[in-house]
This record gives C-alpha cells, sequence and structure tokens, in this order.
C-alpha cells in the first residue's frame, strides 16, 4: 500500500509538471515538484524499512529498489546544478532527467520482483506496471504537449506565459518567432517518438504479458494509462493549463501484443510479434496525425485529445528491429530468473485434457 501511494503521487506529480513546464517558467518549489517530493519521501522510508526488516523483498528486489532510489536522489540535485547553470532545460530528454527516469526504472522493477516472488495478486502487479509503462512513456509527454503547443502559436495562441517566452528566447539567442517555438516544444528529431514508443513501451507491455500470464493483461494495463491520461486531460485544459495529445495508439500497439502470446513458442512470438505490433503501432499513430490534420483550426476540442506528434513512418523498420531484439531478450530474460507467470497456458490445459 505504500508503494501504491507513492507510485500514485509520483504519477500525479509528474502528470501536473509538463503541462505546468509548458506554460510558467520553472520553480524549485513549484506545487508539481511538491506533490513529487511528498511521493520521493514515502520511497525513501519505504526503502529504508525493506533493508533494515527484509520484508516483501528477496536480495535482487532489494538491490534494485535502494540503486533505483539512490540513482533518483543522486539526480535530483543534479537536475537543479544543470538548472542553476544552463537555466531552462528544453527537453525531457536531457541528461538530468533521464537519469531520474533509470532511477524510478530500477525502484520500480525492484517493488515488481519482490511482489511476484512474494505470491503477490495479478490485480496489483497489473498496477505496478501502469506506473512503470507511464514512467518509461514519461520522456514522450514533451512531444505530446509540443505538437498542440506549436498548433496553437500557428492559430494565433500561445499557452506559455510572455516571460517563459522571453527567457526561451534569450537562452536560445533568438527572437520570439515560429523557428524558436519549435526549438522550444519539439526539439528532438520526429524519429524518435514512434520509435521508442514501439522499443521501450511495447517492450514493457511483453514483459508485463509474459510475468502476469493473462490474455488481455497488455492492453488492460496500456488501457489503464491511456484512461488516466484521458481523464486529466480536461483537468488540466479547463483550469488554463496547456493540453497534451493522448496516446491511444499504445492500446492498439498493445491488443497486438497479446494476440501475439497466442503463438506457443517464445522466439517464433518474439519475431512475428514485433512485426504485428510495430505496424499496429505506426498505423495507430497514423490515424491520430490524420485526425490532427483534418481539424487542424479547432482550438481546445476533439482536435487536441486525438492529436499526435509528427510521425516519421521511415523508422518503422529501425523500430521493430529493435523491440525484436529486446523482445527475444525478455524472453530468454524471464525464464532464465523465473519470472514467468506460473499459470498454465491455455492451449497446455486443452492439451493435457485431450492425451491420454
Amino acid at each position: 500500500m505504500g508503494w501504491l501511494v507513492a507510485f500514485s503521487l509520483k504519477v500525479l506529480g509528474s502528470a501536473w509538471d509538463v503541462s505546468w513546464h509548458f506554460k510558467w517558467l520553472r520553480d524549485d518549489l513549484a506545487p508539481p515538484h511538491l506533490l513529487n517530493s511528498v511521493g520521493t519521501a514515502i520511497v525513501v522510508a519505504l526503502t529504508i524499512i525493506h533493508g533494515y526488516t527484509g520484508y516483501g523483498v528477496d536480495k535482487t528486489a532489494l538491490r534494485l529498489i535502494q540503486w533505483g532510489t539512490g540513482i533518483f536522489l543522486v539526480a535530483v540535485p543534479l537536475d537543479l546544478i544543470n538548472h542553476r547553470i544552463n537555466g531552462l532545460d528544453i527537453t525531457s530528454w536531457s541528461p538530468s532527467h533521464i537519469l531520474l527516469y533509470v532511477g524510478t526504472f530500477f525502484m520500480i522493477a525492484g517493488v515488481i520482483r519482490g511482489w511476484f516472488v512474494g505470491g503477490g495478486g495479478k490485480l496489483v502487479l497489473g498496477v505496478f506496471f501502469v506506473f512503470f509503462l507511464e514512467n518509461v512513456h514519461f520522456p514522450e509527454q514533451h512531444q505530446e504537449y509540443g505538437i498542440l503547443s506549436l498548433k496553437a502559436w500557428d492559430n494565433g495562441v500561445s499557452y506559455a506565459e510572455p516571460i517563459l517566452q522571453q527567457f526561451a528566447a534569450d537562452q536560445m539567442g533568438s527572437a520570439i518567432n515560429r523557428q524558436m517555438m519549435v526549438n522550444f516544444t519539439l526539439p528532438v528529431p520526429d524519429w524518435l517518438y514512434p520509435a521508442y514508443a514501439v522499443v521501450a513501451g511495447m517492450a514493457v507491455l511483453a514483459v508485463a504479458r509474459m510475468m502476469i500470464g493473462r490474455f488481455g493483461a497488455a492492453t488492460l494495463i496500456a488501457g489503464a494509462y491511456v484512461g488516466f491520461r484521458t481523464l486529466i486531460w480536461p483537468l488540466l485544459t479547463y483550469t488554463d493549463f496547456p493540453p497534451s495529445a493522448v496516446p491511444f495508439f499504445l492500446v492498439v500497439g498493445a491488443l497486438c501484443v497479446d494476440v501475439a502470446f497466442l503463438l506457443g513458442h517464445p522466439v517464433v512470438r518474439g519475431v512475428v510479434g514485433s512485426v504485428l505490433v510495430t505496424a499496429g503501432v505506426y498505423a495507430a499513430l497514423g490515424a491520430q496525425s490524420a485526425v490532427l490534420g483534418q481539424v487542424y483550426g479547432t482550438l481546445n476540442g476533439l482536435d487536441d485529445l486525438l492529436g499526435a506528434p509528427p510521425l516519421m513512418t521511415a523508422s518503422a523498420v529501425y523500430a521493430g528491429g529493435g523491440l525484436m531484439a529486446l523482445w527475444l531478450l525478455s524472453e530468454w530474460f524471464v525464464t532464465r530468473f523465473d519470472l514467468r507467470s506460473k499459470d498454465q497456458p491455455i492451449e497446455a490445459r486443452v492439451m493435457a485434457t485431450a492425451t491420454p
């Protein structure tokens, strides 16, 4: 329960944080940072309790939690120093930010392992994987907010306060113009968003499906995350914070992951599943982009909810290859370290019933 509360505060704070930074000049004591800090304090307390008592973890889970918490705590002051030296951190993909995600990655991985080896229920395991997916997908929100902020600029509306625009322009040595807004809202290559979503996001869902062992697990996890993003969308938008595109395409990719697990052989599943998932994600992302293009002139409407960052379809080949490598590695990993669900697959039950 402690970890669920801590991760919930982290998700709420981080969801607000990205929108906040697209509107206001950065502040160390901004409300989203304070909300995250409460979650971090709970995490530190839980890490100490696990280390002292050994309760709820094995050695591997404890080390993952300790290393993850340690990396996160080191990353916080490094990020503050980075902002003191460099002013605005234009992208969520910066080294100091990535270190925060890496720390959280190991932290949640340790909690998932502790819960799994302790025989915890699949429902809570699925919830932990929702938090895991949120952390992995978090840097992608820069493009999800950025594309709509740029669209608003093109339509004569600015979500960012003048002081933030001027600060960003001064840092770039530029006037406040469209090129400056492009550099601020979409500072990374167009191929990164879809490729990362396929390689990292879908790999998380594939591992979740292996460990939970139930058809539909990946779809439910992605659906829960997308549902959360959909629910907070009006809360942020109607309180005058910038909106973001919602990654509905993740649900399509997750469904493809579940379908791929109908294949029994791990290698065949990894190869065929990677192709199927990559095609599904890029097709769904293309559909979202098409919706944005069709209703481009409407502001703060359905187009904002369904829009998507720029899509570079040529990156699909590399994204699919990366996912295939990671999927096959994950199949080996969960088997080697006994992390695969003990639930007997339905095809095995049928064979056992039919065979004398």
